[in-house]
């Protein structure tokens, strides 16, 4: 029996060392490190087929200032990534025919400045606002959404949300297959004004028309008509005078 209790001693022994191991190991394992800033070029790296848009962020320095901030901002952001192949499908030369400034207004025509979960859009109130601008304001598209579907109207193209790559605040990345086009830049631009019509007026202003009948041939008529009933009449008393004198 002694024996006996000696190991049953042994064996408590043993269970609350390890038991104080064991909870000495969980309250001094190191705490996990604090998450990264967010990245939206990496993002989209890892999406693999974003290559266009990470080169016009790049090139025009958006990729700096989107994510100086989203790492500043209590609202969050929200992107629309056109693939590689949205870009494909435009026009042949529409990127090229934009001067740098249409293009930092076509890449953040792209972004929006609040975060949006896919069931946030179903409450969006249109039109919503977009981080590009221009001469008439702030650049908007129009977002519809059911349960299965989120839809981007720009007034010149439409698409939907096809893919989602991030979805947690402060940035949501939702990839599209179509560019979206700001109708500030591709939309129908109204005709030009027609010129005024031209002057009928055959006569400049200020300057009289001559009366009919007293041009300057008139004018000469009458001063010759004029000479010679002097000449008749001087020639008369010239004849009165001699039968006077004879």
């Amino acid at each position: 029996m002694a024996i006996s209790h000696h190991v049953s001693l042994i064996s408590v022994s043993l269970l609350i060392t390890a038991f104080l191991s064991f909870s000495h190991a969980q309250t001094t394992a190191p705490a996990p490190g604090p998450a990264g800033p967010v990245n939206l070029t990496a993002i989209l790296e890892k999406g693999g087929q974003y290559t266009t848009l990470i080169r016009l962020l790049k090139e025009n320095q958006l990729d700096k200032q989107i994510n100086s901030q989203l790492n500043n901002s209590f609202n969050g952001m929200t992107v629309f990534a056109p693939t590689d192949n949205a870009f494909n499908n435009l026009k042949t030369g529409t990127l090229n025919s934009l001067t740098q400034q249409d293009q930092v207004s076509l890449v953040l025509y792209h972004v929006l400045p609040q975060f949006y979960s896919t069931e946030q859009f179903q409450t969006a109130s249109n039109p919503v606002r977009t981080q590009a601008s221009g001469s008439g304001g702030v650049y908007t598209v129009n977002i519809t959404s059911t349960t299965s579907q989120v839809n981007i109207s720009t007034g010149v193209d439409e698409t939907a949300i096809t893919n989602t790559l991030s979805s947690t605040m402060p940035l949501a990345v939702y990839s599209i297959e179509k560019v979206l086009l700001p109708y500030d830049l591709f939309g129908a631009k109204p005709p030009a004004s027609a010129p005024p019509p031209k002057s009928t007026d055959k006569n400049p202003k200020g300057t009289a028309e001559t009366p009919s009948g007293t041009g300057s041939g008139d004018t000469a008529n009458n001063s010759a008509v004029g000479t010679k009933w002097s000449s008749l009449v001087g020639l008369g008393f010239m004849g009165i005078a001699l039968g006077a004198l004879l």
